[in-house]
């Protein structure tokens, strides 16, 4: 195949993975650029929202991800102060989709499944090792000049996808602003082998307190569980360990051994880049956009941009669509983050971080008792994670009728 109708892929994430699988399934040639060595195994994104379990399905993901993770429909706010318990369950969504559940599985072990799965394509290579330095395109296509372990390389595709995180260097050698903001704070997630249920904790939990609020949550079969806090962002991270103990020693007093698995500080942002399409390059994921994970609605943004990417991609390379396709993905999903994600996002860590106000507070456990108790009103916000999905772009619309996608 030649070059014109290949693409690469910057980041060996899960964005960048599935992107390469829906590509590769379709036929078309891929190339990924990872400049890790192998899959980062690092804290990150756990949570899957029933809405984007359909394209794992599609992908031919689910199943093994179900077998690895597992599913869950349990939810749970605590406020700290009053012990004030509310719960729910995502049981209301039986009969209305095939997927009634939300799926917990380390981001890390998606990519690794995702891995497996693109090994069975002969037109689709991983290049571990791998930075880039430079990108240029012209009319025909796109050039990557990297540097891996055997020294300086080139990429030579018709189309660029820049999938790598929020620091992208697809999206600087583009010379595109992150817009947005930083918040002042830092978070702090952390794996523990510490079973959480034994004090009270649903394997999703938000405990809601300016100063002990957390998102508690079930990572695996067994007891590692992941516990998200925010601090100061002035303390020094080489103690975090210690200042986790002391908060730990407060939320579970009677939790007296655990065994600290990992934990990864990171900076919180709402942030945009000012397009997702320049010429033949697109962003997806964390490079086109980043938001703090309150809710779990990051790497959910991530993967409703590779469901929309990868088909509307493989139209525009095979000749089935024009690449006015690909201004209407770039439009759309930035929309979906601007006026659904990140508002979202921004709301549920206010409520749970930010709860120093105790009118606030209290009108929020209201809202979400309410939220509880009325059928109706759970199904409206439950149906919140499967408006950040693109169907809006009609990809089958712009097709020819006997070329859908």
């Amino acid at each position: 195949m030649s070059s014109a109708k290949a693409v690469t892929i910057v980041g060996a994430g899960p964005v960048g993975l599935l992107a390469a699988l829906g590509l590769a399934k379709s036929g078309i040639a891929v190339n990924v650029l990872e400049r890790a060595k192998g899959v980062i195994s690092s804290p990150r994104a756990i949570a899957y929202h029933w809405s984007c379990l359909e394209g794992l399905s599609e992908l031919g993901l689910l199943e093994e991800a179900l077998q690895v993770g597992f599913s869950k429909q349990d939810y749970c706010y605590i406020e700290y102060l009053t012990g004030d318990r509310i719960e729910y369950s995502l049981d209301v969504l039986e009969g209305r989709t095939k997927f009634p559940y939300n799926l917990h599985l380390g981001q890390h072990l998606l990519a690794e499944i995702a891995l497996r799965k693109l090994a069975a394509y002969p037109n689709a290579a991983v290049h571990w090792g791998v930075n880039v330095t430079d990108i240029t395109q012209d009319a025909e296509g796109v050039s990557v000049q990297a540097v891996g372990p055997s020294g300086e390389l080139e990429f030579r595709s018709g189309w660029l996808v820049g999938a790598d995180g929020a620091g992208s260097t697809v999206r600087s050698k583009l010379g595109l602003e992150f817009e947005g903001i930083t918040w002042p704070k830092r978070f702090v997630a952390a794996n523990l082998y510490l079973d959480f249920s034994k004090y009270g904790f649903a394997r999703s939990t938000f405990l809601i307190d300016s100063t002990f609020g957390a998102i508690i949550v079930k990572l695996d079969r067994n007891d590692l569980w992941r516990c998200t806090y925010s601090e100061d962002v002035n303390l020094p991270e080489e103690s975090i360990p210690e200042r986790m103990r002391e908060f730990l020693g407060v939320i579970v007093p009677d939790a007296k051994d655990y065994k600290l698995d990992a934990y990864s500080p990171y900076r919180m942002h709402q942030r945009a880049a000012t397009k997702f399409r320049v010429g033949r390059v697109l962003l997806a994921g964390d490079a086109a956009h980043a938001t703090n994970p309150s809710g779990g609605y990051g790497l959910v943004g991530g993967l409703f941009d590779v469901y929309a990417l990868y088909k509307a991609l493989a139209a525009v390379v095979q000749g089935r669509a024009g690449d006015e396709l690909l201004d209407r993905y770039a439009e759309d999903r930035r929309r979906v983050f601007l006026e659904i994600v990140s508002p979202a996002a921004s709301e549920n860590k206010r409520m749970i971080f930010d709860t120093s106000d105790p009118a606030q507070r209290a009108a929020d456990m209201a809202k979400i008792r309410h939220l509880a108790a009325d059928k109706a009103t759970l199904l409206e916000r439950l149906m919140l994670t499967s408006r950040m999905s693109s169907e809006p772009l009609a990809l089958s619309a712009m097709l020819p009728q006997s070329e859908t996608i």
